[in-house]
């Protein structure tokens, strides 16, 4: 198999037969799959080519080399985790070249790959959100009822998923959650067993109110949130739910329990600028991971001070 592909101007005759050596080791000894194999042989005639750029042979590619070629794949916009993947694939050919006593040190061994960006949680806009916390269907009153206090406690009080199907119906010693309706207040079970207490605005109360009428007597169940065989919802039934009432709505995207809580948080900023408050409200431990909805408030600060600062914009008839 010549894996390595076809020899190129300037390559090191040498470093071609390493190569075929080593993935027939991985093929062989190691058992790695075949598609594995073909990416590490891609991986490696991507090394091959930088090293024969320099010129350079495997054997003599040394730390430096390989930051600057790190550098050059990210800046022609190869990602954090592809560069992370093919680094992985070097250094496991470098590891192997050192049990062989072919080079004195392993020149990949401290290099990291540039970090990805985290992408951004999805929220809906303030508009999609109403529309879809407005949407009733009027398929199954039973069902509308439910699934309509779902979605204004997930959206109003910014719950997670885990959190809404743990609710009980009424407080105990072994409920995980409850609503206290009278307060206006859910106590919530979080992240690391950690208890919470969070408003519930007037429109989930209404709604909340609504689904206890039709839910029905139930005492073998002490969810608040059941399905029609009586039985506690699960978070996949939830996700299932929205995701068909977000259609039905006539939402571009569908929606699932996360980015209503992501809508919640990127609402009350936009909102209060609170960040402290939507930390609390979310049950973060670390305000790092709430300061992440501060970058989807940008486009909304942006809209907000073309709008309304004097110096936004230019005056009519200035160059």
């Amino acid at each position: 198999m010549n894996a390595a592909g076809p020899p190129i101007a300037g390559l090191v005759p040498q470093d071609g037969a390493l190569v075929e050596r080593y993935l027939e080791y991985v093929r062989v000894e190691k058992r790695l799959a075949a598609r594995t194999v073909e990416l590490y042989a891609l991986d490696l005639q991507k090394l091959r080519d930088f090293a024969a750029q320099v010129p350079v042979a495997l054997t003599a590619v040394r730390n430096p080399h390989i930051r600057r070629w790190v550098a050059l794949m990210h800046s022609n916009g190869r990602s954090g985790r592809g560069i992370a993947l093919i680094l992985s694939g070097w250094r496991g050919f470098y590891t192997w070249l050192g049990r062989q006593h072919r080079v004195p040190s392993n020149p990949v061994q401290d290099v990291r790959s540039p970090k990805s960006p985290k992408p951004l949680p999805k929220a809906l806009g303030v508009d999609d959100a109403v529309q879809f916390a407005n949407f009733h269907s009027a398929d199954n009153p039973w069902l509308e009822a439910r699934d309509a206090a779902m979605v204004e406690l997930l959206y109003g009080s910014g719950l997670r998923v885990g959190e809404l199907v743990g609710l009980d119906l009424v407080a105990s010693k072994e409920a995980r959650g409850w609503v206290d309706i009278p307060s206006a207040m859910a106590h919530v079970l979080g992240k690391g067993s950690k208890v919470r207490d969070v408003p519930v605005g007037s429109m989930a109360l209404v709604a909340l109110q609504k689904w206890q009428t039709l839910r029905g007597d139930c005492p073998e169940q002490a969810a608040l949130f059941i399905g029609r065989n009586g039985t506690r919802l699960t978070p996949q039934s939830v996700w299932q739910r929205l995701r068909s009432r977000s259609l039905q709505a006539g939402l571009a995207t569908p929606v699932h329990p996360h980015m209503l809580r992501h809508s919640f948080a990127s609402h009350m900023l936009q909102s209060s600028s609170d960040l402290r408050a939507v930390q609390e409200l979310l049950g973060h431990a670390n305000i790092s991971t709430t300061q992440v909805y501060t970058r989807l408030d940008f486009q909304h600060l942006a809209r907000a001070y073309d709008a309304a600062h004097p110096r936004a914009k230019a005056k009519k008839g200035s160059e």
